[in-house]
């Protein structure tokens, strides 16, 4: 029973229909930060096998922005 009750909550839950109308102007492709995403991500695996801390933190820092900083910043500019 218990499992019937949550197929149907995530069914609900999961229907793109059901969620929030998006009303936001926001129009930028998602490709750049996904690849900014995973430049950040290679750089800092490559920071952690050359043991570099700064490299490590580049890496951090890429991920921030693309997940964070950046569109957070386009958003404020409009």
């Amino acid at each position: 029973m218990p499992v019937l009750a949550l197929t149907t909550f995530l069914g609900s839950f999961l229907d793109p229909n059901s969620g929030p109308h998006q009303s936001g102007n926001f129009r930028v492709s998602p490709t750049f930060f996904i690849v900014l995403f995973g430049i950040g991500f290679a750089v800092g695996i490559a920071g952690h096998l050359a043991k570099s801390r700064f490299v490590v933190a580049l890496g951090i820092l890429l991920i921030f922005g693309a997940t964070v900083l950046i569109p957070i910043a386009l958003q404020a500019s409009h």
